[in-house]
């Protein structure tokens, strides 16, 4: 099953925010020591400190069965702990879920393709002054950047239109129903772990929104809806998948493009 990439490397957006407003932070990678990673963990908590870890999603006992496949970046955070069980925001689910001791343990130590190790981090000190619109110019400026120059046919809108490429050919490639399951898979990545599809592009239509009053900036208005578009392009692209992978389109595999933004 292919692997949609939609995000740069774990740990990265997290770096570029804090450096943009100032923020400092500490993170810390335990290897094999369970134990002090534990101990570590609840003495941060014991502060009122919320803490960060990059965890399995395979393992998460609260991810519905369907959710669930070996990848090793995702973030959690631990807010609060009570008797063995620990209280975490998950950015997957709609509320707050708990975690056992051993069933943290399990997924902060999951193996495989790059193991999390016990990684952790937490904030330690945000200034009482933000340059925000430097920040905000700064950080539209790089998604440009990365979704236009990188010089890779698989990133950005490149990668776009060669996945679009690589989907016309499955059906004749893998046969009817390994291409369905494939496009499956590409949906699932994008719209259901994570934000990649519509999903991103109606978070980032709101932030454009809310850029456009804090810079004083209308025509940032109007890039806000044509990103609202696009994201709804991408909605509908991902229904049509959802028909032909339940066999609802009379199993014809007609899709031959995808939304190019």
């Amino acid at each position: 099953m292919p692997v949609t990439s939609f995000r740069p490397w774990p740990g990265a957006i997290f770096k570029r925010v804090t450096s943009l407003l100032d923020v400092q932070y500490d993170r810390k990678k335990f290897a094999s020591n369970k134990q002090q990673a534990m101990q570590e963990l609840d003495r941060m908590l014991a502060q009122g400190t919320p803490v960060g870890m990059l965890v399995g999603v395979f393992n998460l006992p609260y991810f519905p069965k369907e959710y669930r496949f070996h990848f090793n970046a995702h973030n959690i955070t631990a807010i609060g702990k009570e008797g063995d069980h620990y209280y975490v925001s998950d950015p997957v689910m709609e509320k707050i879920e708990t975690l056992s001791s051993e069933e943290l343990l399990r997924v902060r130590y999951a193996k495989g393709t790059y193991p999390p190790k016990g990684r952790m981090y937490y904030i330690t000190k945000v200034p009482q002054n933000v340059d925000i619109k430097s920040a905000i110019v700064k950080s539209i400026k790089r998604t440009c950047k990365d979704m236009l120059t990188i010089p890779l046919p698989m990133f950005g809108v490149e990668g776009i239109r060669y996945l679009s490429k690589q989907v016309r050919k499955w059906p004749v490639k893998l046969g009817e129903h390994s291409a369905a399951l494939y496009l499956s898979q590409v949906i699932r990545m994008l719209e259901e772990i994570g934000t990649g599809g519509a999903g991103f592009r109606f978070i980032y239509a709101a932030f454009l929104q809310e850029c456009s009053q804090i810079l004083g900036q209308p025509w940032l208005n109007d890039v806000s809806k044509e990103m609202t578009e696009i994201g709804d392009k991408w909605r509908e692209y991902a229904y049509l998948a959802a028909r032909i992978y339940k066999k609802r389109d009379n199993g014809k595999f007609r899709m031959t493009c995808l939304p190019i933004y």
